[in-house]
């Protein structure tokens, strides 16, 4: 296999690639056909076409990652789209792991707007508009339990008040302080939330009558961590099971869950170890489903239960 580097792409970079299916496993090229400038990787398509994996210039510093045609150079295929702030090393660990892909290729074709975008730049912490609203947030988020989520000011025996998400309840009188994460959680979706957060902390930054030091805490706690919300996993899971006759029994057994009989003999697949990771059923001794899931078990029910690529269940 060609490419640059044998470093396992982090899941940060995994989040980032955008694909739709494409096709069958590529054939890699020799390594020395990639000696071009920006050249990450080539490949025999199914077809047998010359194909090649490049780093393109982005917007404002960031790097396309893209799939083209060797000899006309064109036919572009989004794989990721990395920000200026990534390695430059993180675009051949995406090329190895999409080339090394066993399930197919997946990506989309490249658009103009991906020429001009920044990658996640709706998320960056950006000059505080001066038109913006101040905190309290007029924002409120809503769960499926009716309780309502906003960002608020909150006194905690400091000088100055603290920045925080708040929950209140249909028959509260008051709202409560959660993490950010909590909040994710309660609405299985990592947006708004995290938009809302990162323009709240770019507006009171410099806002020395409103401490902000807990709510970044958070927010890189959710940033970095590697349990992620299972909602894309589980509908994907289901989908499967509608539309290709797929049990969750052959699923949990090609993730090498097996249940067996009193006599050790093999009797299906480990459903309830199946159900527990995508949230439809609570873990031992819980009450309601959990929606995270750890980024390896995702890959692993993704590539081997369901056969599809981890970026196609993965919630950016």
């Amino acid at each position: 296999m060609t490419t640059t580097t044998t470093a396992t792409p982090p899941p940060s970079a995994a989040r980032r690639a955008t694909r739709s299916k494409a096709g069958p496993p590529a054939r890699p090229r020799p390594e020395s056909d990639c000696g071009e400038r920006g050249l990450l990787g080539r490949y025999l398509d199914p077809e047998g076409d010359d194909r090649q994996v490049v780093a393109v210039p982005g917007a404002r510093g960031s790097v396309l990652v893209v799939d083209r045609d060797a000899d006309t150079h064109g036919d572009w295929r989004l794989v990721a789209h990395l920000a200026a702030d990534e390695p430059p090393e993180n675009a051949a660990i995406v090329c190895e792991h999409y080339l090394r892909d066993t399930v197919g290729h997946w990506c989309r074709s490249v658009t103009v707007d991906d020429l001009q975008a920044v990658p996640f730049g709706e998320a960056e912490e950006q000059d505080p508009d001066p038109e913006a609203e101040a905190i309290p947030s007029s924002t409120a988020l809503t769960d499926r339990q009716g309780r309502m989520y906003r960002l608020e000011l909150c006194s905690t025996g400091m000088s100055i008040p603290q920045l925080r998400w708040h929950r209140r309840s249909p028959a509260a009188a008051r709202s409560e302080p959660v993490i950010m994460r909590e909040v994710i959680a309660s609405l299985e979706s990592y947006e708004p939330v995290r938009t809302i957060t990162s323009r709240a902390l770019a507006l009171h930054r410099a806002d020395p009558k409103v401490s902000t030091s807990m709510l970044r805490t958070e927010q890189a706690r959710v940033e970095r961590s590697e349990i992620v919300l299972n909602r894309g996993l589980r509908r994907a899971a289901l989908a499967a099971a509608a539309t290709q006759e797929l049990s969750m029994s052959e699923i949990a057994m090609r993730c090498g869950k097996i249940r067996c009989d009193p006599r050790g003999k093999a009797s299906g697949g480990e459903t309830s170890w199946l159900a527990r990771r995508l949230g439809l059923a609570p873990e031992g001794g819980g009450g309601t489903p959990t929606p995270w899931i750890h980024t390896d078990v995702l890959a692993l029910i993704a590539r081997c239960g369901l056969g599809i690529s981890p970026r196609e269940v993965e919630l950016g």
